[in-house]
């Protein structure tokens, strides 16, 4: 959209960014994420704009994590809910599409279920949480999500790949830095 405003820009995705940055050695996971994962294809990311590689790429840097793919993903995804303003109606027949995709992903087992899109990520969520708190009360229908599974961002998970341990003293390595000189 933006050359129908005059804009004549180079537009990727932060997941292209991100995996550039880790092909360059420029941000290197070192911290391992444990578990069982499995990545939600965003609709725009993947089916429209084709981009199923970056994400993944990512995941596979991450060590300690070991990727599940659902059964629809890549080309054959499917739709977090989000679409169509689907996000903010109720719906009146029917299972919402958020808990159907997470019950593909709950098929799995996985600790994390991850996406690259902050739409995605609150239908997921949103999701996740209900299948938790009715996992609580004894009223689950459908998939049931364990107490500690997490849905992040990509960049999120890289993110926590990337920082380095805490010391004893609950400090990062980098932030050991001599602390700089007062203005006078």
């Amino acid at each position: 959209e933006y050359p129908q405003l005059g804009g004549d820009y180079e537009v990727i995705h932060h997941t292209q960014l991100l995996q550039y940055l880790v092909d360059e050695g420029k941000l290197v996971p070192v911290t391992p994420v444990e578990g069982i994962i499995t990545y939600h294809d965003p609709c725009y990311l993947g089916r429209h704009n084709k981009i199923y590689t970056p994400p993944r790429e990512i995941i596979g840097k991450v060590p300690g994590l070991r990727n599940e793919e659902m059964h629809r993903h890549k080309e054959r995804g499917f739709c977090c809910g989000a679409g169509g303003a689907r996000m903010w109606m109720e719906e009146r027949i029917g299972k919402r599409i958020n808990n159907e995709r997470v019950d593909e992903a709950l098929s799995l087992n996985p600790d994390i279920v991850s996406t690259a899109c902050p739409f995605c990520l609150v239908m997921l969520t949103d999701s996740v949480n209900g299948k938790k708190a009715a996992a609580e009360s004894g009223s689950a229908a459908g998939g049931v999500a364990k107490e500690s599974i997490q849905v992040v961002d990509v960049a999120q998970l890289l993110l926590d790949s990337v920082r380095t341990p805490l010391d004893p003293a609950g400090e990062t390595e980098t932030e050991t830095a001599p602390e700089p000189e007062p203005v006078k």
